[in-house]
């Protein structure tokens, strides 16, 4: 059992500096950027388009999800289901609190959109994170979240595609479908911790540190082989002619997060549509799409969840 949930030496030796530098929200770093591939090439795209199968859809209204779940505290509403990554909404009654636990080898992130939680994640100080706070748990890094104040919290999570949580043995596991809790240990142990500066925080304070005025950003939330989120704000703009169809991915299907103000999109197969704040747009592999700032909002701040660093952008030839 020590084994197991042994934090790792360069985990148990974080000072309690280390520990608050580990929550200092990221510099502006951006991502980073090569030439473009210097010939035109033939690129690989499905002959029908990609379709979306439920409970994957384009467009996913936040005002849409919470009418479903009027009148509940603690509810999941599945969003996001692919090959690589699992998303959900999921909102916590007041002074609920969820089992601790943690994932085997991929991080769990999560947005959110309502409500206050205290957050507690081993090998760093206890916060609480309240509207706009984007959360980033290393694998292997035991963690629980409890809603605090007088309203359910509500958050957008973010999971390696059918990754089960694992549990300390004070806790008893919840139900995974066609998997079986057993008691073992193991090796190696967590992630190191990031301690300030770099692309992976464990937390971001985006409406006090990032959204302000009209300064535009352009930095990485998670960077990682198996995650790839970064944050992207900037002003109000023109809506480019539909002949602008944008680009497409061969093999990964990408998808949004509207932080701030309102997003525009194009998609392969769907008319020219804008997402609003706590919305969720995706676009199915391998399907043209565009995404802009909506010229009705100052400033529109959109968070891309990619399952790899950095998936090739494939556009028209110029």
């Amino acid at each position: 059992m020590k084994v197991l949930f042994y934090l790792g030496a360069a985990a148990v030796a974080i000072s309690a500096a280390g520990a608050a530098a580990a929550q200092v929200p990221a510099q502006t770093e951006p991502m980073p950027a090569g030439p473009k591939i210097a010939e035109n090439y033939w690129s690989a795209k499905p002959t029908r388009p990609t379709p979306y199968i439920a409970p994957n859809k384009v467009h996913w209204k936040l005002s849409e999800i919470l009418a479903a779940h009027r009148g509940k505290t603690d509810w999941v509403q599945p969003i996001i289901r692919n090959q690589e990554q699992d998303a959900d909404y999921i909102s916590l009654g007041v002074g609920k609190k969820t089992k601790t636990r943690m994932y085997a080898d991929d991080r769990v992130v999560w947005i959110v959109q309502d409500g206050s939680m205290k957050v507690t994640i081993d090998g760093v100080a206890p916060f609480v994170a309240t509207k706009g706070f984007m959360v980033s748990v290393p694998f292997r890094h035991l963690y629980s979240i409890e809603t605090v104040g007088d309203k359910p919290s509500l958050r957008f999570e973010v999971r390696q595609a059918g990754s089960p949580p694992l549990f300390p043995l004070s806790e008893t596991p919840e139900a995974y479908p066609g998997r079986t809790y057993m008691k073992v240990r193991g090796s190696p142990g967590p992630a190191t911790i990031p301690t300030g500066g770099t692309s992976n925080p464990i937390w971001v304070d985006f409406l006090k540190d990032i959204a302000v005025g009209d300064k535009p950003y352009n930095g990485k939330f998670v960077w990682d082989d198996h995650f790839t989120s970064n944050i992207l704000r900037s002003k109000a703009a023109p809506v480019p002619p539909a002949t602008n169809k944008g680009h497409f991915h061969v093999d990964w299907t990408e998808f949004w997060f509207i932080m701030e103000g309102k997003i525009g999109y194009q998609i392969e197969g769907f008319p020219y549509f804008e997402a609003d704040q706590g919305d969720v747009v995706t676009a199915a592999k391998g399907r043209w799409h565009r995404a802009g700032n909506s010229p009705l909002t100052p400033m529109s701040t959109r968070i891309p969840f990619n399952p790899r660093p950095v998936i090739l952008h494939n556009f028209e030839p110029e």
